[in-house]
């Protein structure tokens, strides 16, 4: 069961199974991508994936991995879609997160996960080779040796290890986990939309080495002619909170 609402700006997508710790089956990667599709021409600046329960996801659904064809992998085109949408995202991860649930936070351009969790991807346990797009996400974002670890040694990470590895940005106690996700998404929500999400697509493009420079260009010349670059320096002159409206 999937949760999405999108309120001033915030949008917030729930995994909401916890008695299968919010295991993805295909009819809830379709909802996520749905609501992603929804939302793409709304006026969102910052768009939350969290869970409910003890787990914040623990993959693809055993009864959809064994069943139905996997050419077209439908956690790859959701995790695509996640890492690819306009805005900012930050997981908001509430428990522990496995296989292709990892997949899925690595995608968010942020991770807050929460004290005693511990991350996992099984593959190598039962005789699973992980999906090629998979893995790629996985060496752009913790480097090549790190993907050796999770892949060929079914290593389990936990706690300083997580930060370490660099799949968590910050970790905290549970129970002020939903306040950090908010403060997070309040600091995104009060920066110049433009340029934070043209910087955000230029980061990615460069993670990739798919940068078009000429594309690049254009967002940088768009911000300087925009009316938020005129407001963020007049606030800064006249010793006041910018008000953005994302033109």
């Amino acid at each position: 069961m999937i949760d999405a609402t999108l309120k001033n700006g915030v949008g917030r997508i729930t995994l909401n199974n916890p008695k299968v710790h919010n295991s993805l089956t295909r009819e809830a990667m379709g909802d996520i991508r749905a609501a992603l599709e929804k939302w793409a021409a709304s006026d969102i600046r910052v768009l939350v994936l969290t869970g409910t329960g003890k787990s914040f996801c623990s993959g693809v659904s055993l009864g959809d991995v064994g069943s139905g064809d996997w050419s077209n992998n439908p956690l790859t085109a959701l995790c695509d879609a996640v890492e690819n949408f306009h805005t900012p995202t930050i997981c908001g991860l509430n428990g522990g997160v496995y296989g292709g649930g990892v997949e899925l936070a690595l995608s968010c351009d942020f991770r807050i996960g929460v004290t005693g969790m511990k991350m996992f991807v099984p593959a190598a346990k039962i005789g699973v080779h992980y999906d090629a797009a998979g893995i790629a996400r996985y060496v752009q974002k913790l480097g090549p040796q790190t993907a050796r670890r999770v892949f060929l040694l079914a290593e389990r990470f936990e706690g300083q290890a997580l930060l370490d590895i660099g799949f968590l940005d910050f970790l905290v106690e549970p129970d002020s986990l939903n306040e950090h996700v908010e403060a997070l998404a309040d600091t995104i929500d009060s920066a110049a939309p433009l340029a934070v999400q043209g910087m955000k697509r230029t980061i990615l493009e460069i993670s990739r080495g798919t940068l078009d420079a000429d594309a690049a260009t254009q967002r940088v010349a768009q911000c300087f002619a925009s009316e938020d670059h005129h407001e963020g320096l007049a606030a800064l002159s006249e010793k006041r909170a910018p008000v953005f409206k994302g033109r």
